[in-house]
C-alpha cells in the first residue's frame, strides 16, 4: 500500500507486541473497513507469533483512543446485506483479536467510542487515562444504529445486562472513574503512567471469559435477571414499555437493540453477533438512521465554519447585562464552557443575587454528580462578578444584552454600553423578534452591533442564532460564532427579519393549536398528536413553557412585521387576565404542582369551549406542522437562512422538530413536494386560506425538484 498505515506493529526486547492507532490526515482515529485489509496481516502476524507475552492496543494521537467507527462508509452501501457485512467484517477481526492465545490490553486516552469500545472489548482487560478527555460509550443509537461489531454480546456479558441496557440504549459517555466503577475499565489512572500500568495487566494473564468478571459486584436485581428466564422476561417487557412511552415507536433502533440483547441472552454469544450484523443492516437503510445521520454530518461540518469571511477577534472578557433567567443561563455557560470571566449588572442587587444564585445552583449540581470537585466549583463562582453599575465595562470585549422586550429599552443599553465600554466592545443583543438594526437605530457604532439570540433554558437548548444587521461588520459576526461554539452551542447566521428563523416558524404552529383548541378540540388530545408525531412537547404545553406573556408580545411584532397570516386566535389576554403566564406562575392552560401538571379545566370556562374531540391525531399533527413547513420555505426563498442545511438544524436544536424526520426540509424531500403542495391544498380547502402552499414551494414542486441533491 502506498498510502501511510493506520496502525503500526513493534515488538519490544520483553516480548511485548505494540499495537499502536494513527490514522493518517485526520484528527480523530476513525476505524474504516478499508483497514480491514491491514488488521488482517497485523492478527495473522500475531496468531502466528506464540513467543509474545501480550499485545497492548493504544494510540499515538494526543487527545483520542479511537472516537468511532467511520460513519461516511455507511452511507455508500446500496442494501442492507452490504451494511450488514461491514458489521460481520467487524465482528470477524474483533473476534480474531480475543482469541489470540496470549493475553491483550486496550490503553486508552481520550475519547473511545463505538466501534472504538468495540475494539477494547475485544481485549482481555481495558486500562484508560482519568484524564478529562477520555469518555467511553456506545453512541450508535444517537444515529439511528446499534453497536455492529459486537457491542451488544460483550458489553452485558463484561458488566451484567442491565447497565448495559442503560449505556447502549442511552449512547450516554462515561468518564474514566465511571467506567471502572460500571467495570467497563479495569483501572483508570494518571496518563503519564497509562502504558507502564498496561504492562502490569498484561502480566495478569489471559482473562477467564466469566459471565460478569466485572470488579463490581453485581445488584440483587441483576443476580436474579441474569441467570433466571422469568426474571430476564420481566426485565425485557418493562424496559419496552418504558421505551415506547419514551420514542412512541419513532425510533426503530431502540426496539432493535433490546431484541438483541436478548436474543444474544437466551440463544448464545455466536447467534447473538449474527442477529446483531443483521439488525445493524436494516438499521442504515432506515429513513429514521439516514436523517439522524444526516444532523451529525451537518453539526460536523458547522463546526469548521466561522459564519463570515473575516477572522474572529480574541475574547478574554465578557459582561453580560440582565440578571433575569436568560442573563443567568448565558453567565453560566459563558464561565461552565468557555471558561470565561463574566461581569453581570442588573437594575437591582436582587436581580444580581438572583443570578449569582442560579449559576451557583447549577455549578453545586455538577459537584454532587462529582463532574467537578468543590475547589473547581469556588473557582468558577469567582470568576463571576455582578453589580448595578458599568464597573469593569472598559474591560468587556463582548457585552450581552438580555434585558426585557422593549425597543426603547435596548436602544438604552446600546447608548450605555457605548459610554462605558472600548470603541471596540461588540454589543451582542439577545432578542428574540426585534429587528436589530432598529436597535442599531441610534448607535455610534453600528459594526459592532449584533443579534445574538439564545433559547429558554440556556443552559440545555444546543442553538443559537447569530443575526446581523445591515451594518454589522464580518468580524464582529465571525468573533459572536465562535464564541457561540465556545459556549458549547451551535450556531445558525439568519438575516435580520422580524422572528428571525425559529420563532417565525413556530408562530404559525402555535397558532394553529390555538385554533383548534378554541375549536373546542381538548388540550390533551393537541399535545399527544404532536408528541406521538415526534416533538419533544406539544404545543400547548410549549406555550405554557415559554410563558404566554411572551407569546403576547412576539405575536404583535410578527403580524406588524410579516403580516396577517400571523393573526393567531385571540387566546392570550384572557388567560393573562386570569394570572396565567405559564409554567412559571403555576398556571397557564395546565396547572402547575412541583413537577407534576394537569389540564386546567377552568381555562375551557375562561375561553366559553366546551371541549370535544373531533380531528384525527394525523389531522391534529398536520394541522400544526403545515403552516410551519410553508413559513420554513419562505424564509429559505428570502434568505432568512442561507440553506436548507441551517434551516434543518435551526428547526431541531431550537424547536425540538423530530430528528428522526431530518428537519422540514428533509422531511418536505421525504414526503414529495408534489404530495406536499397537494394535501397543503386539500387542508386549505378543509380549514382556510392560511394553509395555501406558498409560491416557492409550489415552483419547487412543478420543477419537479428537491431541497437537497
Amino acid at each position: 500500500m502506498s498510502m501511510k498505515s493506520a496502525f503500526t506493529l513493534t515488538i519490544d526486547e520483553t516480548r511485548i507486541a505494540w499495537l499502536a492507532i494513527d490514522v493518517p490526515g485526520e484528527k480523530m482515529n476513525t476505524l474504516q473497513s478499508a483497514f480491514a485489509q491491514e488488521m488482517d496481516l497485523i492478527l495473522t502476524e500475531l496468531e502466528s507469533n506464540t513467543t509474545l507475552a501480550g499485545v497492548i492496543i493504544h494510540s499515538t494521537k494526543p487527545d483520542n483512543f479511537v472516537a468511532g467507527a467511520d460513519v461516511r462508509m455507511l452511507a455508500a452501501c446500496q442494501t442492507a446485506q452490504e451494511a450488514e457485512a461491514l458489521a460481520r467484517q467487524g465482528q470477524e477481526l474483533f473476534a480474531r483479536l480475543a482469541a489470540l492465545p496470549f493475553p491483550s490490553v486496550a490503553a486508552i486516552h481520550g475519547p473511545c467510542l463505538g466501534g472504538g469500545l468495540e475494539l477494547a472489548l475485544a481485549c482481555d482487560y481495558r486500562v484508560a487515562s482519568d484524564d478529562a478527555k477520555t469518555r467511553l460509550g456506545l453512541p450508535e443509537v444517537q444515529l439511528g444504529l446499534l453497536p455492529g461489531s459486537g457491542g451488544t454480546q460483550r458489553l452485558p456479558r463484561l458488566i451484567g445486562l442491565l447497565p448495559a441496557m442503560d449505556l447502549i440504549l442511552t449512547g450516554k459517555q462515561l468518564r474514566a472513574k465511571k467506567a471502572a466503577k460500571l467495570g467497563v475499565v479495569d483501572a483508570f489512572v494518571p496518563q503519564s503512567v497509562l502504558l507502564e500500568v498496561a504492562k502490569i495487566w498484561l502480566s495478569k494473564g489471559k482473562a477467564i471469559k466469566r459471565l460478569y468478571r466485572s470488579k463490581v459486584k453485581a445488584s440483587t436485581k441483576e443476580r436474579l435477571i441474569s441467570g433466571n428466564g422469568v426474571g430476564r422476561k420481566l426485565v425485557f417487557e418493562q424496559a419496552q414499555k418504558k421505551i415506547m412511552q419514551k420514542t412512541r415507536g419513532n425510533y426503530p433502533a431502540t426496539q432493535a437493540i433490546l431484541s438483541v440483547l436478548r436474543y444474544g441472552f437466551e440463544q448464545g454469544f455466536e447467534k447473538g453477533l449474527k442477529q446483531e450484523a443483521k439488525q445493524f443492516g436494516e438499521l442504515v437503510m432506515s429513513s429514521e438512521s439516514a436523517a439522524l445521520r444526516s444532523i451529525f454530518f451537518a453539526t460536523t461540518e458547522m463546526k469548521k465554519e466561522h459564519g463570515s469571511d473575516a477572522e474572529p477577534k480574541e475574547i478574554s472578557q465578557v459582561a453580560v447585562l440582565g440578571g433575569g433567567l436568560m442573563g443567568a443561563g448565558i453567565s453560566y455557560v459563558t464561565l461552565a464552557k468557555a471558561a470565561l470571566p463574566v461581569r453581570l449588572k442588573d437594575v437591582n442587587n436582587d436581580g444580581v443575587c438572583r443570578a449569582l444564585r442560579y449559576n451557583f445552583d447549577l455549578f453545586e449540581k455538577q459537584r454532587k454528580r462529582r463532574i467537578i470537585t468543590k475547589p473547581q466549583r469556588q473557582a468558577r463562582m469567582l470568576s463571576l462578578a455582578g453589580g448595578t453599575d458599568f464597573t469593569q465595562f472598559n474591560r468587556a470585549d463582548v457585552v450581552i444584552e438580555a434585558v426585557f422586550e422593549d425597543l426603547a429599552l435596548k436602544q438604552q443599553m446600546v447608548a450605555d454600553v457605548e459610554t462605558h465600554a472600548k470603541p471596540s466592545t461588540i454589543f451582542a443583543t439577545n432578542t428574540s423578534s426585534l429587528p436589530i438594526g432598529q436597535i442599531a437605530e441610534g448607535a455610534a457604532r453600528p459594526e459592532n452591533i449584533v443579534g445574538l439570540h439564545y433559547f429558554s433554558p440556556v443552559e440545555k437548548m444546543p442553538l443559537v442564532e447569530v443575526i446581523p444587521h445591515q451594518g454589522t461588520s464580518a468580524e464582529t459576526v465571525a468573533t459572536v460564532v465562535q464564541l457561540a461554539k465556545k459556549q458549547g452551542k451551535t450556531p445558525i447566521v439568519v438575516k435580520d427579519r422580524a422572528g428571525f428563523y425559529v420563532n417565525r416558524i413556530l408562530a404559525p404552529y402555535m397558532n394553529e393549536a390555538g385554533e383548534m383548541l378554541l375549536a373546542g378540540e381538548p388540550i390533551e388530545a393537541i399535545d399527544t398528536a404532536l408528541l406521538n408525531f415526534g416533538f419533544p412537547v406539544g404545543p400547548i404545553t410549549l406555550l405554557d413553557e415559554v410563558g404566554v406573556d411572551i407569546g403576547a408580545k412576539i405575536m404583535p411584532i410578527l403580524v406588524r412585521e410579516l403580516g396577517e397570516r400571523f393573526q393567531g386566535p385571540a387566546l392570550f389576554d384572557s388567560l393573562l387576565k386570569d394570572g396565567r403566564k405559564g409554567r412559571k406562575s403555576g398556571k397557564g392552560f395546565y396547572l402547575y404542582k412541583g413537577k407534576k401538571k394537569q389540564v386546567d379545566k377552568h381555562v375551557y370556562r375562561l375561553l366559553g369551549i366546551t371541549p370535544v374531540a373531533t380531528y384525527s391525531e394525523q389531522d391534529i399533527a398536520l394541522r400544526c406542522v403545515l403552516p410551519m413547513l410553508n413559513e420554513a420555505v419562505r424564509c429559505l426563498d428570502e434568505g432568512v437562512i442561507a440553506s436548507p442545511r441551517d434551516g434543518d438544524i435551526g428547526a431541531i436544536f431550537g424547536i425540538g422538530f423530530p430528528p428522526f424526520l431530518g428537519g422540514p426540509f428533509r422531511y418536505m424531500d421525504h414526503v414529495g413536494l408534489n404530495e406536499l403542495v397537494e394535501m397543503m391544498r386539500r387542508f386549505a380547502d378543509k380549514y382556510g386560506q392560511r394553509f395555501t402552499p406558498c409560491e416557492a414551494l409550489v415552483a419547487r414542486a412543478e420543477a419537479n425538484d428537491t431541497f437537497y441533491p
